[in-house]
Protein backbone atom coordinates (compact mmCIF):
# COMPACT_ATOMS: atom_id res chain seq x y z
CA UNK A 1 0.00 0.00 0.00
CA UNK A 2 2.80 2.42 0.99
CA UNK A 3 4.60 1.64 -2.26
CA UNK A 4 1.45 2.44 -4.24
CA UNK A 5 1.02 5.80 -2.45
CA UNK A 6 4.67 6.64 -3.06
CA UNK A 7 4.32 5.91 -6.78
CA UNK A 8 1.15 8.01 -6.92
CA UNK A 9 2.88 10.98 -5.26
CA UNK A 10 5.85 10.65 -7.61
CA UNK A 11 3.49 10.52 -10.59
CA UNK A 12 1.66 13.64 -9.43
CA UNK A 13 4.94 15.53 -8.90
CA UNK A 14 6.15 14.58 -12.36
CA UNK A 15 2.80 15.67 -13.81
CA UNK A 16 3.18 19.07 -12.14
CA UNK A 17 6.76 19.48 -13.35
CA UNK A 18 5.99 18.48 -16.92
CA UNK A 19 2.82 20.48 -17.29
CA UNK A 20 3.59 23.50 -15.05
CA UNK A 21 3.16 26.65 -17.06
CA UNK A 22 4.66 30.14 -16.90
CA UNK A 23 2.61 32.92 -18.49
CA UNK A 24 4.32 36.16 -19.46
CA UNK A 25 1.81 38.96 -19.91
CA UNK A 26 2.88 42.36 -21.27
CA UNK A 27 0.33 44.90 -20.11
CA UNK A 28 1.97 48.03 -21.56
CA UNK A 29 3.98 48.73 -24.72
CA UNK A 30 5.99 51.83 -25.77
CA UNK A 31 3.87 54.41 -27.58
CA UNK A 32 6.00 54.12 -30.72
CA UNK A 33 5.34 50.38 -31.12
CA UNK A 34 3.91 49.71 -34.61
CA UNK A 35 0.34 48.45 -34.30
CA UNK A 36 1.07 45.39 -36.45
CA UNK A 37 4.35 44.50 -34.76
CA UNK A 38 4.87 40.97 -33.48
CA UNK A 39 6.38 40.77 -30.00
CA UNK A 40 8.71 37.85 -29.27
CA UNK A 41 10.27 36.55 -26.10
CA UNK A 42 13.91 35.50 -26.40
CA UNK A 43 15.74 33.90 -23.55
CA UNK A 44 17.57 31.00 -22.02
CA UNK A 45 14.53 28.79 -22.73
CA UNK A 46 14.39 29.78 -26.43
CA UNK A 47 18.13 29.47 -27.24
CA UNK A 48 18.09 33.29 -27.38
CA UNK A 49 16.57 33.35 -30.86
CA UNK A 50 15.07 36.87 -31.23
CA UNK A 51 12.52 35.83 -33.87
CA UNK A 52 11.45 32.26 -33.09
CA UNK A 53 7.86 31.95 -34.45
CA UNK A 54 7.04 29.55 -31.61
CA UNK A 55 7.58 32.35 -29.10
CA UNK A 56 5.38 35.17 -30.44
CA UNK A 57 3.09 36.75 -27.84
CA UNK A 58 -0.63 36.57 -28.56
CA UNK A 59 -2.49 39.87 -28.82
CA UNK A 60 -5.49 40.00 -26.47
CA UNK A 61 -8.67 42.07 -26.80
CA UNK A 62 -7.54 44.57 -24.14
CA UNK A 63 -4.35 45.29 -26.12
CA UNK A 64 -2.05 43.31 -23.88
CA UNK A 65 0.18 40.52 -25.18
CA UNK A 66 0.92 37.21 -23.56
CA UNK A 67 2.58 33.85 -24.05
CA UNK A 68 2.61 30.66 -21.99
CA UNK A 69 5.84 28.64 -21.87
CA UNK A 70 6.95 25.47 -20.14
CA UNK A 71 10.55 26.05 -19.01
CA UNK A 72 12.49 23.82 -16.67
CA UNK A 73 12.82 25.07 -13.09
CA UNK A 74 15.85 27.23 -12.40
CA UNK A 75 17.17 30.69 -13.26
CA UNK A 76 15.46 32.07 -16.38
CA UNK A 77 16.85 35.00 -18.37
CA UNK A 78 14.87 36.67 -21.13
CA UNK A 79 14.03 39.82 -23.10
CA UNK A 80 11.30 40.93 -25.45
CA UNK A 81 12.04 41.86 -29.06
CA UNK A 82 10.19 42.86 -32.20
CA UNK A 83 11.96 40.15 -34.18
CA UNK A 84 15.65 41.07 -33.93
CA UNK A 85 18.35 42.39 -31.64
CA UNK A 86 18.12 45.76 -33.37
CA UNK A 87 14.58 46.07 -31.98
CA UNK A 88 15.10 44.72 -28.47
CA UNK A 89 13.42 46.25 -25.43
CA UNK A 90 15.29 49.05 -23.63
CA UNK A 91 15.18 51.01 -20.40
CA UNK A 92 13.08 54.10 -19.71
CA UNK A 93 15.48 56.31 -21.70
CA UNK A 94 15.64 54.01 -24.69
CA UNK A 95 19.01 52.67 -23.60
CA UNK A 96 20.40 49.23 -22.80
CA UNK A 97 18.30 47.07 -20.49
CA UNK A 98 19.95 44.09 -18.73
CA UNK A 99 18.37 40.66 -19.13
CA UNK A 100 15.18 40.07 -17.14
CA UNK A 101 15.69 37.31 -14.57
CA UNK A 102 13.32 34.94 -12.77
CA UNK A 103 14.17 32.15 -10.36
CA UNK A 104 11.46 29.79 -11.58
CA UNK A 105 10.35 27.08 -9.13
CA UNK A 106 8.38 25.05 -11.66
CA UNK A 107 4.93 26.03 -10.41
CA UNK A 108 2.17 27.55 -12.51
CA UNK A 109 2.30 31.34 -12.39
CA UNK A 110 1.65 34.52 -14.36
CA UNK A 111 3.96 37.53 -14.59
CA UNK A 112 2.57 40.92 -15.61
CA UNK A 113 5.29 42.99 -17.24
CA UNK A 114 5.82 46.36 -18.94
CA UNK A 115 8.06 47.09 -21.93
CA UNK A 116 9.45 50.58 -21.32
CA UNK A 117 11.01 51.30 -24.73
CA UNK A 118 12.64 49.82 -27.79
CA UNK A 119 16.37 50.29 -27.42
CA UNK A 120 17.81 53.11 -29.52
CA UNK A 121 14.35 54.50 -30.35
CA UNK A 122 13.95 57.21 -27.76
CA UNK A 123 11.39 59.87 -28.61
CA UNK A 124 14.03 62.59 -28.05
CA UNK A 125 16.49 63.51 -30.79
CA UNK A 126 20.06 62.99 -29.63
CA UNK A 127 20.73 60.51 -26.84
CA UNK A 128 24.31 61.69 -26.32
CA UNK A 129 25.12 63.00 -22.84
CA UNK A 130 25.93 66.69 -22.33
CA UNK A 131 29.63 65.89 -21.89
CA UNK A 132 29.86 64.45 -25.42
CA UNK A 133 30.94 66.85 -28.15
CA UNK A 134 31.64 66.66 -31.87
CA UNK A 135 35.15 67.97 -32.47
CA UNK A 136 34.65 68.23 -36.22
CA UNK A 137 32.26 67.01 -38.86
CA UNK A 138 35.09 66.78 -41.39
CA UNK A 139 38.38 66.25 -39.58
CA UNK A 140 41.11 65.82 -42.20
CA UNK A 141 42.73 62.39 -42.75
CA UNK A 142 45.75 63.40 -44.84
CA UNK A 143 47.02 59.81 -44.99
CA UNK A 144 43.90 58.81 -46.97
CA UNK A 145 42.93 62.12 -48.54
CA UNK A 146 39.48 62.16 -46.93
CA UNK A 147 37.81 63.50 -43.81
CA UNK A 148 35.69 62.16 -40.97
CA UNK A 149 33.47 63.18 -38.06
CA UNK A 150 35.24 62.93 -34.69
CA UNK A 151 33.49 62.74 -31.30
CA UNK A 152 34.93 63.28 -27.83
CA UNK A 153 33.64 62.28 -24.41
CA UNK A 154 35.02 64.35 -21.53
CA UNK A 155 34.72 63.20 -17.90
CA UNK A 156 32.03 64.97 -15.84
CA UNK A 157 34.66 66.92 -13.85
CA UNK A 158 36.75 67.98 -16.86
CA UNK A 159 35.68 71.64 -16.75
CA UNK A 160 35.85 71.91 -12.97
CA UNK A 161 39.27 70.30 -12.45
CA UNK A 162 42.85 70.61 -13.64
CA UNK A 163 43.34 66.89 -14.13
CA UNK A 164 45.08 65.25 -17.10
CA UNK A 165 43.22 62.11 -18.20
CA UNK A 166 43.94 58.79 -19.91
CA UNK A 167 42.53 58.48 -23.44
CA UNK A 168 40.66 55.66 -25.19
CA UNK A 169 40.38 55.77 -28.99
CA UNK A 170 37.32 53.90 -30.31
CA UNK A 171 36.26 52.87 -33.81
CA UNK A 172 32.75 53.26 -35.29
CA UNK A 173 32.23 56.56 -33.50
CA UNK A 174 28.66 57.06 -34.69
CA UNK A 175 27.60 53.94 -32.75
CA UNK A 176 29.15 54.91 -29.40
CA UNK A 177 27.12 57.77 -27.91
CA UNK A 178 24.00 58.63 -29.89
CA UNK A 179 21.17 56.33 -30.94
CA UNK A 180 20.12 58.74 -33.69
CA UNK A 181 23.42 58.25 -35.54
CA UNK A 182 24.07 54.62 -34.70
CA UNK A 183 23.38 51.40 -36.56
CA UNK A 184 20.12 50.65 -34.74
CA UNK A 185 21.57 50.91 -31.25
CA UNK A 186 24.45 52.59 -29.45
CA UNK A 187 27.22 51.38 -27.15
CA UNK A 188 26.11 53.86 -24.44
CA UNK A 189 29.73 54.62 -23.68
CA UNK A 190 28.79 58.02 -22.21
CA UNK A 191 26.03 56.68 -19.96
CA UNK A 192 28.24 53.83 -18.73
CA UNK A 193 31.23 56.06 -17.99
CA UNK A 194 29.10 58.72 -16.30
CA UNK A 195 27.60 56.05 -14.06
CA UNK A 196 31.03 54.64 -13.23
CA UNK A 197 32.22 58.17 -12.45
CA UNK A 198 29.37 58.58 -9.97
CA UNK A 199 30.54 55.34 -8.35
CA UNK A 200 34.08 56.60 -7.90
CA UNK A 201 35.84 56.09 -11.22
CA UNK A 202 38.39 58.84 -11.87
CA UNK A 203 37.47 59.38 -15.52
CA UNK A 204 38.79 58.89 -19.02
CA UNK A 205 38.61 60.82 -22.29
CA UNK A 206 37.08 58.82 -25.16
CA UNK A 207 37.70 59.80 -28.78
CA UNK A 208 35.27 58.25 -31.26
CA UNK A 209 36.17 58.10 -34.94
CA UNK A 210 33.25 57.58 -37.32
CA UNK A 211 33.71 54.73 -39.75
CA UNK A 212 33.91 55.68 -43.40
CA UNK A 213 30.75 53.92 -44.53
CA UNK A 214 31.79 52.46 -47.87
CA UNK A 215 35.44 52.96 -46.82
CA UNK A 216 35.02 51.09 -43.53
CA UNK A 217 36.25 47.72 -44.76
CA UNK A 218 39.28 49.28 -46.42
CA UNK A 219 40.24 51.41 -43.43
CA UNK A 220 39.80 48.68 -40.85
CA UNK A 221 41.82 46.03 -42.73
CA UNK A 222 45.62 46.32 -42.91
CA UNK A 223 45.75 43.47 -45.41
CA UNK A 224 43.80 42.65 -48.55
CA UNK A 225 41.39 39.73 -48.67
CA UNK A 226 41.13 38.00 -52.11
CA UNK A 227 37.32 38.06 -51.88
CA UNK A 228 36.55 41.29 -50.06
CA UNK A 229 39.52 43.53 -50.85
CA UNK A 230 40.69 46.02 -48.22
CA UNK A 231 44.17 47.03 -47.16
CA UNK A 232 44.16 50.70 -46.03
CA UNK A 233 44.50 49.84 -42.35
CA UNK A 234 48.13 50.87 -42.03
CA UNK A 235 47.34 54.35 -43.36
CA UNK A 236 44.34 54.59 -41.04
CA UNK A 237 46.43 53.69 -37.97
CA UNK A 238 49.05 56.22 -39.10
CA UNK A 239 46.24 58.79 -39.06
CA UNK A 240 45.37 57.88 -35.47
CA UNK A 241 48.99 58.02 -34.35
CA UNK A 242 50.40 60.84 -36.43
CA UNK A 243 47.45 63.23 -36.87
CA UNK A 244 44.54 62.61 -34.50
CA UNK A 245 46.42 61.78 -31.31
CA UNK A 246 48.72 64.81 -31.57
CA UNK A 247 45.68 67.02 -32.07
CA UNK A 248 43.88 65.54 -29.06
CA UNK A 249 46.99 65.78 -26.86
CA UNK A 250 47.54 69.41 -27.82
CA UNK A 251 43.89 70.46 -27.46
CA UNK A 252 42.81 68.63 -24.30
CA UNK A 253 44.30 67.76 -20.94
CA UNK A 254 45.48 64.24 -21.69
CA UNK A 255 48.15 61.89 -20.43
CA UNK A 256 49.81 61.26 -23.82
CA UNK A 257 52.16 58.50 -22.67
CA UNK A 258 51.54 54.98 -23.95
CA UNK A 259 50.72 53.78 -20.43
CA UNK A 260 47.62 55.99 -20.53
CA UNK A 261 46.53 55.36 -24.11
CA UNK A 262 44.11 52.63 -25.23
CA UNK A 263 42.24 51.58 -28.34
CA UNK A 264 39.00 49.63 -28.80
CA UNK A 265 36.68 48.38 -31.51
CA UNK A 266 34.30 45.62 -32.58
CA UNK A 267 34.11 43.35 -35.62
CA UNK A 268 36.46 44.83 -38.25
CA UNK A 269 37.02 47.59 -35.71
CA UNK A 270 38.33 44.87 -33.41
CA UNK A 271 40.67 43.67 -36.15
CA UNK A 272 42.17 47.12 -36.74
CA UNK A 273 42.44 47.73 -32.98
CA UNK A 274 44.39 44.47 -32.64
CA UNK A 275 46.67 45.52 -35.46
CA UNK A 276 47.21 48.94 -33.89
CA UNK A 277 48.10 47.73 -30.40
CA UNK A 278 50.58 45.14 -31.70
CA UNK A 279 52.10 47.24 -34.47
CA UNK A 280 52.36 50.39 -32.35
CA UNK A 281 53.20 49.14 -28.89
CA UNK A 282 55.12 52.39 -28.47
CA UNK A 283 51.81 54.31 -28.64
CA UNK A 284 49.09 52.01 -27.23
CA UNK A 285 49.32 49.97 -24.03
CA UNK A 286 45.80 48.53 -23.89
CA UNK A 287 43.16 47.29 -26.34
CA UNK A 288 39.55 46.13 -26.15
CA UNK A 289 38.95 43.61 -28.93
CA UNK A 290 35.20 42.94 -29.25
CA UNK A 291 33.90 40.21 -31.59
CA UNK A 292 36.94 40.65 -33.87
CA UNK A 293 36.90 39.71 -37.55
CA UNK A 294 40.06 37.63 -37.34
CA UNK A 295 38.53 35.44 -40.06
CA UNK A 296 39.41 38.17 -42.56
CA UNK A 297 43.07 37.20 -42.76
CA UNK A 298 45.72 34.90 -41.33
CA UNK A 299 48.12 37.85 -41.32
CA UNK A 300 46.85 39.10 -37.97
CA UNK A 301 48.30 36.01 -36.25
CA UNK A 302 51.55 36.29 -38.19
CA UNK A 303 51.84 39.93 -37.15
CA UNK A 304 51.76 38.90 -33.49
CA UNK A 305 54.30 36.13 -34.12
CA UNK A 306 56.67 38.44 -36.02
CA UNK A 307 56.56 41.50 -33.76
CA UNK A 308 56.17 39.65 -30.47
CA UNK A 309 56.10 41.39 -27.14
CA UNK A 310 57.94 44.71 -27.16
CA UNK A 311 56.13 46.37 -24.26
CA UNK A 312 53.77 45.44 -21.46
CA UNK A 313 50.17 45.42 -22.79
CA UNK A 314 46.67 44.70 -21.56
CA UNK A 315 44.47 43.02 -24.18
CA UNK A 316 40.78 42.22 -23.59
CA UNK A 317 39.36 39.63 -26.01
CA UNK A 318 35.60 39.04 -26.04
CA UNK A 319 32.99 37.40 -28.25
CA UNK A 320 29.71 35.51 -28.38
CA UNK A 321 29.66 31.74 -28.68
CA UNK A 322 27.05 31.75 -31.45
CA UNK A 323 28.29 34.83 -33.37
CA UNK A 324 29.94 32.63 -35.97
CA UNK A 325 31.27 29.12 -36.30
CA UNK A 326 34.84 30.37 -35.89
CA UNK A 327 34.55 33.14 -33.27
CA UNK A 328 35.53 31.14 -30.20
CA UNK A 329 38.29 29.26 -32.02
CA UNK A 330 39.67 32.54 -33.39
CA UNK A 331 39.70 34.14 -29.95
CA UNK A 332 41.38 31.12 -28.39
CA UNK A 333 43.96 31.02 -31.16
CA UNK A 334 44.82 34.69 -30.67
CA UNK A 335 45.04 34.25 -26.91
CA UNK A 336 47.42 31.30 -27.33
CA UNK A 337 49.48 33.16 -29.94
CA UNK A 338 49.89 36.12 -27.58
CA UNK A 339 51.03 33.80 -24.80
CA UNK A 340 53.47 32.06 -27.12
CA UNK A 341 55.29 35.32 -27.92
CA UNK A 342 55.67 36.27 -24.28
CA UNK A 343 52.54 38.02 -23.02
CA UNK A 344 51.67 36.92 -19.50
CA UNK A 345 48.30 35.71 -18.21
CA UNK A 346 47.83 38.92 -16.24
CA UNK A 347 48.10 40.96 -19.44
CA UNK A 348 45.34 39.04 -21.21
CA UNK A 349 41.63 38.58 -20.66
CA UNK A 350 39.49 36.21 -22.74
CA UNK A 351 35.72 36.06 -22.29
CA UNK A 352 33.02 34.34 -24.32
CA UNK A 353 29.28 34.49 -23.66
CA UNK A 354 26.60 32.04 -24.70
CA UNK A 355 24.15 34.88 -25.35
CA UNK A 356 26.66 37.17 -27.05
CA UNK A 357 25.57 38.51 -30.42
CA UNK A 358 27.35 40.47 -33.16
CA UNK A 359 25.45 43.55 -32.12
CA UNK A 360 25.80 46.87 -30.31
CA UNK A 361 23.55 45.74 -27.46
CA UNK A 362 26.08 43.02 -26.57
CA UNK A 363 29.07 45.33 -26.83
CA UNK A 364 27.24 47.97 -24.76
CA UNK A 365 26.60 45.44 -22.03
CA UNK A 366 30.22 44.33 -21.89
CA UNK A 367 31.88 47.73 -22.30
CA UNK A 368 32.00 48.79 -18.61
CA UNK A 369 33.78 45.62 -17.47
CA UNK A 370 36.25 45.85 -20.34
CA UNK A 371 37.02 49.51 -19.60
CA UNK A 372 37.51 48.87 -15.88
CA UNK A 373 39.92 45.99 -16.51
CA UNK A 374 41.91 47.79 -19.19
CA UNK A 375 42.31 51.02 -17.23
CA UNK A 376 42.74 49.54 -13.78
CA UNK A 377 45.33 51.57 -11.85
CA UNK A 378 45.54 54.08 -14.74
CA UNK A 379 44.54 57.30 -13.02
CA UNK A 380 44.38 60.94 -14.08
CA UNK A 381 47.00 63.28 -12.60
CA UNK A 382 47.21 66.97 -11.78
CA UNK A 383 50.60 67.28 -13.44
CA UNK A 384 50.70 70.24 -15.81
CA UNK A 385 53.47 68.76 -17.98
CA UNK A 386 52.71 65.03 -18.11
CA UNK A 387 55.35 64.15 -20.70
CA UNK A 388 59.08 64.84 -20.62
CA UNK A 389 59.79 65.29 -24.30
CA UNK A 390 62.88 63.68 -25.73
CA UNK A 391 63.49 66.48 -28.26
CA UNK A 392 63.15 70.10 -27.18
CA UNK A 393 61.73 72.82 -29.43
CA UNK A 394 62.89 76.37 -28.83
CA UNK A 395 61.71 78.99 -28.68
CA UNK A 396 58.09 78.05 -28.10
CA UNK A 397 56.15 80.26 -28.75
CA UNK A 398 58.22 80.99 -31.82
CA UNK A 399 58.40 83.98 -34.13
CA UNK A 400 60.27 83.32 -37.38
CA UNK A 401 62.74 80.56 -36.50
CA UNK A 402 62.66 77.23 -34.67
CA UNK A 403 65.61 75.24 -33.31
CA UNK A 404 65.82 71.75 -31.84
CA UNK A 405 67.83 70.20 -29.04
CA UNK A 406 68.27 66.56 -30.02
CA UNK A 407 69.75 63.95 -27.64
CA UNK A 408 72.95 62.42 -28.93
CA UNK A 409 71.38 58.97 -29.15
CA UNK A 410 69.24 60.24 -32.04
CA UNK A 411 70.79 60.61 -35.44
CA UNK A 412 68.45 60.69 -38.39
CA UNK A 413 65.49 62.84 -37.24
CA UNK A 414 62.94 64.36 -39.62
CA UNK A 415 60.12 66.84 -39.09
CA UNK A 416 56.61 67.44 -40.47
CA UNK A 417 54.20 70.17 -39.43
CA UNK A 418 50.40 70.37 -39.54
CA UNK A 419 47.90 73.09 -38.72
CA UNK A 420 45.01 72.39 -36.35
CA UNK A 421 42.76 71.35 -39.24
CA UNK A 422 45.11 68.48 -40.00
CA UNK A 423 46.50 70.11 -43.14
CA UNK A 424 50.22 69.60 -43.76
CA UNK A 425 52.02 72.96 -43.92
CA UNK A 426 55.61 71.67 -43.92
CA UNK A 427 56.75 68.53 -45.70
CA UNK A 428 59.05 66.06 -43.97
CA UNK A 429 62.61 67.34 -43.87
CA UNK A 430 65.76 66.31 -41.98
CA UNK A 431 66.97 68.15 -38.91
CA UNK A 432 70.67 68.55 -39.50
CA UNK A 433 71.47 71.16 -36.90
CA UNK A 434 70.00 73.99 -38.95
CA UNK A 435 66.93 75.98 -37.81
CA UNK A 436 63.52 75.74 -39.42
CA UNK A 437 62.28 79.08 -40.77
CA UNK A 438 58.63 79.91 -40.10
CA UNK A 439 58.13 83.28 -41.79
CA UNK A 440 55.83 81.79 -44.42
CA UNK A 441 53.40 80.45 -41.77
CA UNK A 442 50.66 82.57 -40.16
CA UNK A 443 50.36 82.92 -36.40
CA UNK A 444 48.52 80.09 -34.65
CA UNK A 445 48.95 76.64 -33.15
CA UNK A 446 50.61 73.78 -35.03
CA UNK A 447 51.45 70.13 -34.48
CA UNK A 448 55.10 69.20 -35.05
CA UNK A 449 55.69 65.51 -35.81
CA UNK A 450 59.15 64.04 -35.40
CA UNK A 451 60.41 60.85 -37.01
CA UNK A 452 63.47 58.75 -36.26
CA UNK A 453 64.75 56.63 -39.16
CA UNK A 454 61.39 57.24 -40.90
CA UNK A 455 59.37 55.86 -37.97
CA UNK A 456 57.09 58.19 -36.02
CA UNK A 457 58.78 59.18 -32.78
CA UNK A 458 56.67 61.83 -31.05
CA UNK A 459 54.63 64.97 -31.57
CA UNK A 460 54.66 68.36 -29.90
CA UNK A 461 52.56 71.51 -30.07
CA UNK A 462 54.14 74.67 -31.41
CA UNK A 463 52.70 78.17 -31.11
CA UNK A 464 53.72 80.81 -33.65
CA UNK A 465 53.17 84.30 -32.24
CA UNK A 466 54.38 87.61 -33.63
Amino acid sequence: MKKRISLLITSLLLHVLVFAQLTLKVTSLPSNTPSDADIYVAGSFTDWAPDNPDFILTKLEDGSRQITVNPSPGLLKFKFTRGGWTSVEGNAEGGFLPDRQLQYDGTEQTLELTILSWEGQSTSNSTAAENVQIISEDFAIPQLDRSRRIWIYLPPDYDSSSKYYPVLYMQDGQNLFDATTSFGQEWQVDESLNQLFEQGDQGVIVVGIDNGGADRLNEYTPWSNPTYGGGEGEAYVNFLVETLKPYIDSSYRTRPEREYTGIMGSSLGGLISMYAVINRQDIFSKAGIFSPSFWFTEEVYRLVEELGKQEDLRIYLIGGVTESSSMVNDLNRMYNTLQTVGFQTGELQLLTHADGQHSEWYWAREFPAAYEWLFANTLPTHTGEPQAYQIKLSPNPADSMLRFQIPSRFGDVQLEMFDMNGQKVLNRQPLNGQPIYLKQLPTGTYVVKLYHHHKFLESQTLVIAR
